[in-house]
């Protein structure tokens, strides 16, 4: 079993960590439990550059780091979390064009399986857009276009849209994306097999759609710095390979190949619910259409979100299972459960101490999260943190719904179990 996050970005894409390396994208893939992560923005000339410089074959389709990059900064790898991690060329492209008399802004990632393709690819799109301004290029390229420029690069190349239902950048989002695949990608429709929950939305909403039924759904962490990295995942079985992964979804079985995905919450996602972020109005989609679709501060309208495009799109109720249905893992990044229990920012001194920790003790943070058992965690740890994991793992946690571009707030324990534990550090 292997776990793949292949969507994220470098250094060169705006509104990313200056830390998005290779180096250190090795490192945290090791720390999350990432087998195999994507390169990102192989489409920027310097990153691409920096891709032949660093990698190496590996198995096939996919490259590993040279020893004497991951020297440089192997040493703050825990020893437990240690392994070999593999790269696969990607990129993520922004398409903004117009069709059916309506801009359309869509993101869709692309695979590649050598540096060949992904050659043949960016001489196909320097001409269409500046590939140098931003390493997740904007392009007036159609989507059904860059499929068919994707396509011609190698029989293995495929593209999968990204987060399909964000509202502002996908392909079924209620601002800039269409009702159907077959408006999107129209005669080269049968050539997208998988697509991406993305952080708003998960399995369960997507198999409402029956048009969605011929697809697989994979999740990607979207990371912009190397600690997201693997906050969504899928998970795959049999050889670590590109044409493997490439089988798996283009022609699944059932039980075998692609096996599953590591999902966010989908409330915890930034468009989740409808609202208006300036106003810190946080609407469920009843209120909206009850509000007429204006935003009670100002009288503009809301950004709609994911829960209620999948309303307004679905053909069957909550519940049903798409004939390619996989089972999904619904968790909270680690960092989140031990800031919760203890009562403290993420970023605090404190929880990233325990976070490493805990990391140093048990695994890397995909094990913990999944399959450590929770004697193991409440011996090393405490009640309190064994006690997080389980609820996260079983679903007992509550989520303030994250709206318009705003994430979800989280709460595993109550004010009142915190006051319990305050009094009984005190008696004692």
């Amino acid at each position: 079993m292997f776990y793949t996050d292949l969507h994220l970005h470098s250094h060169y894409s705006r509104a990313t960590s200056k830390n998005l390396d290779l180096e250190h994208l090795n490192l945290w893939g090791q720390i999350k439990g990432i087998n195999i992560a994507g390169t990102g923005d192989f489409t920027h000339p310097a990153w691409f550059k920096e891709l032949k410089e660093k990698l190496e074959p590996a198995e096939e389709g996919l490259f590993k780091l040279k020893n004497k990059f991951i020297k440089t900064n192997q040493s703050e790898c825990p020893k437990s979390c240690q392994a070999d991690v593999r790269f696969m060329l990607t990129v993520e492209i922004s398409n903004i064009y117009k069709r059916h008399d309506k801009v359309r802004k869509v993101h869709n990632v692309v695979c590649a399986p050598s540096f060949q393709a992904a050659e043949k690819i960016i001489a196909r799109l320097d001409k269409i857009g500046n590939l140098k301004s931003d390493g997740r290029p904007i392009l007036g390229l159609d989507s059904r276009n860059l499929l068919e420029i994707v396509l011609e690069s190698d029989p293995l190349s495929y593209l999968i849209p990204a987060h399909i239902w964000t509202p502002w950048f996908s392909v079924l989002g209620s601002r800039g994306g269409f009702n159907s695949l077959e408006e999107a990608f129209g005669d080269l429709t049968d050539q997208i097999f998988a697509l991406e929950t993305g952080l708003s939305s998960d399995p369960l909403m997507n198999w409402r759609l029956s048009q969605l039924d011929k697809c697989v759904l994979v999740s990607n962490g979207d990371a912009h710095s190397p600690p997201k990295l693997g906050r969504e995942a899928t998970i795959f079985d049999g050889d670590m390979s590109y044409t493997a992964i490439y089988n798996a979804l283009k022609y699944p079985q059932k039980n075998k190949g692609l096996i599953g995905t590591i999902e966010f919450y989908p409330e915890e996602g930034k468009y989740h619910y409808d609202g208006c972020r300036n106003c810190e109005q946080r609407l469920h989609p009843r209120q909206t259409i009850e509000l007429n679709g204006k935003c009670p501060g100002c009288g503009k309208a809301v950004t709609v979100g994911v829960m209620a495009r999948v309303e307004e799109l679905a053909d069957y109720p909550e519940g049903r299972k798409s004939p390619n249905s996989r089972p999904y893992y619904s968790l909270i990044p680690l960092t989140e459960i031990i800031a919760d229990a203890k009562g403290m920012g993420q970023a605090s001194q404190a929880v990233q101490t325990l976070y490493f920790e805990m990391l140093n003790r048990l695994g890397n943070e995909i094990y913990i999260l999944r399959e450590c058992p929770l004697e193991r965690i409440q011996q090393s740890f405490g009640d309190k943190i064994a006690e997080g994991i389980d609820r996260v793992r079983t679903g007992k946690i509550e989520i303030a719904a994250g709206y318009d571009g705003e994430y979800g707030k989280i709460k595993i324990f109550s004010s009142q179990e915190r006051e319990i534990v305050k009094e009984q550090l005190l008696l004692f």
